[in-house]
């Protein structure tokens, strides 16, 4: 028993004697030289790796730093450095016939800098393709291959940039496992990362073999998860857009012969899609589904869906992310979308109600084209809201100098028969043609103007007033009598007056400016074509008086608006 126990002492001895001496004794480093030949031929890129060591518990070699050259065409710093190497291996095989035969890479907390250049080219793209095949010594009709049963890439850091521009933004705990590794055939592969500002980021499937002319052609098929995605940080759009808010997308992605597509929900809250608006106060959720050309880095919008709470539009066209900016061509048709769900969302496309009002009702039609670079999109066509009602807004009050002309009523709120625009939207502002807008309890109003992109207002309206004109003590009742003179005076009249004016001030603030000289004409014009009699009182009952009823006319009524503050 005892020469049992002996004998079991002296093996154990032995076996931890190896394990602490063998990787003294088997010059590792030798290998060195080897892997980064293969690993330079595979990949396509120069590869460096520090010093070796063999660690018989772990059965793995590993390397004190590792460095992965760039494309030359995008920069000369390294593609990818990490600070450690793992390789697994099988011992035996190492041990006694000096036979590296891979098990398993893991790469430790490496940094990865992604790149692409004004063509919308990446520096990954060539990584593991053509440049690959050109370094192989020996000709063959197959491609360089590195099978591994398991590759793994942990705490790692992408940054993502643009050859033309010094900002990077930076994801953050990446982690990549590939089981099964190949380059030349499919691999189940997870990926996950953080997210610039907070967010996560999920894919999960397969892909491979890897493209060996484009990289970024490989094929793959993949569930993609993200959530909490700040917009405007992602590095991928260009942050002067105005483009913002926090995307939640769940997707499947499918990619064969350099076409891929991608279908599913996104959410977007906070939205912000212009510069110079504000976040907006409900999500936006789109049920999308495109198709990419991964060569030509084109893209078809198929019919989509976008929703605001019960209000829905239709969506599709075409895009191109060659180039520094994403180029967008894309259709926008919505129908009968509830404006009161609408009204929270309006911020995100620079729009602000006036102060202390809330749309209560009515439907919106509109049909646009959303067209260029992102960071400079134009928005153009047609606009209309029907049998709204602004609640809280009393465009009585607000044109009070003008209302008076006609005895219009103050009211808390202000309905709308009909509202449709003319719209042209771009980053420095909102024009608006051919305005025109019903509104029974006031006037039928017409017009254009602008807003800039800090909301101030620039319109010139006229307004068609719809109440009887002439009121005893009106204006028009005191120009009348100043005309008339013996032709009825101011009985009043009814022909619809016009009513020119200025709509000045912020969105929020809105000031309403009568065109005094233009109202003057415009009243003249309308007290002569409606007093039946003016002409004969004019020349018996007026005499020479008559010549100067113009001129006493504007002056009467611009003393009338001293009287009354707009």
């Amino acid at each position: 028993m005892k020469r049992t126990l002996r004998i079991v002492a002296i093996v154990v001895v032995v076996l931890i004697v190896l394990v602490v001496i063998a990787p003294f004794l088997i010059p590792v480093d030798k290998f060195r030289p080897t892997i980064e030949e293969k690993a330079s031929q595979v990949l396509g890129r120069k590869v460096q790796l520090g010093n070796l060591s063999l660690s018989l518990i772990s059965g793995s070699l590993s390397a004190e730093s590792v460095s992965i050259g760039d494309d030359p065409k995008f920069s000369p710093s390294p593609f990818l450095t990490a600070k450690s190497l793992k390789v697994g291996v099988e011992i035996m095989p190492l041990i006694f016939s000096k036979t590296l035969n891979v098990t398993g890479i893991t790469i430790e907390s490496p940094e990865v800098v992604l790149l692409h250049n004004p063509a919308g080219q990446w520096n990954y793209s060539t990584l593991g393709g053509a440049a690959a095949k050109s370094q192989q010594k020996e000709a063959s009709t197959s491609p360089a291959d590195l099978s591994v049963q398991k590759f793994s890439l942990k705490d790692g850091r992408i940054i993502v940039g643009s050859t033309s521009n010094q900002k990077r933004s930076t994801y953050d705990h990446v982690s990549v496992v590939a089981s099964n590794f190949s380059m030349t055939s499919k691999f189940p592969v997870t990926v996950t990362a953080d997210l610039p500002s907070g967010g996560k980021f999920k894919l999960d499937g397969t892909a491979g073999p890897i493209d060996q002319q484009d990289t970024a052609l490989t094929p793959m098929d993949a569930k993609l998860e993200i959530t909490g995605l700040d917009l405007a940080s992602t590095g991928f759009v260009d942050a002067s857009a105005g483009l913002g808010g926090l995307l939640d997308l769940s997707a499947n992605l499918s990619s064969q012969n350099g076409e891929a597509e991608t279908k599913g929900n996104a959410k977007i809250s906070k939205a912000l899609f212009i510069a110079g608006g504000s976040s907006a106060g409900v999500p936006v959720t789109v049920d999308f589904n495109t198709k990419y050309n991964l060569g030509k880095s084109t893209g078809i919008l198929e019919p989509s869906t976008l929703k605001i709470g019960s209000a829905a539009a239709h969506l599709n066209g075409t895009y191109q992310t060659a180039g520094e900016a994403t180029v967008v061509n894309i259709k926008l048709d919505a129908k009968d979308m509830p404006a009161k769900d609408l009204e929270a969302f309006l911020p995100a496309l620079g729009i602000i109600l006036p102060k202390g009002t809330s749309l209560q009702a009515g439907t919106l039609n509109a049909d646009l084209n959303l067209t260029g670079p992102l960071s400079k999109l134009i928005t153009t066509g047609n606009v209309g809201l029907f049998n709204g009602k602004l609640a809280g807004f009393d465009l009585g009050s607000k044109m009070s100098s003008i209302a008076s002309l006609a005895g219009i009523k103050s009211g808390k709120d202000l309905d709308i028969e009909k509202l449709t625009t003319n719209l042209r939207m771009a980053p420095d502002g909102l024009k608006a043609e051919n305005f025109v807008a019903i509104v029974p309890s006031v006037a039928n109003l017409s017009g254009a103007g602008t807003v800039d992109s800090k909301n101030n207002l620039d319109f010139k309206m006229v307004a068609a007033l719809t109440s009887t004109l002439g009121g005893a003590g009106s204006p028009v009742s005191e120009l009348g009598g100043i005309l008339g003179k013996g032709a009825g005076g101011g009985g009043g009249c009814k022909s619809g007056t016009t009513v020119p004016f200025q709509i000045k001030g912020t969105t929020a603030d809105p000031k309403f400016i009568p065109d005094v000289g233009g109202l003057a004409a415009g009243m003249l014009k309308s007290q002569l074509g409606c007093a039946a009699g003016l002409g004969s009182g004019l020349g018996s009952g007026a005499g020479k008086d008559a010549t100067k009823a113009p001129a006493d006319a504007i002056n009467s009524l611009g003393g009338l608006f001293k009287k009354k503050k707009p």
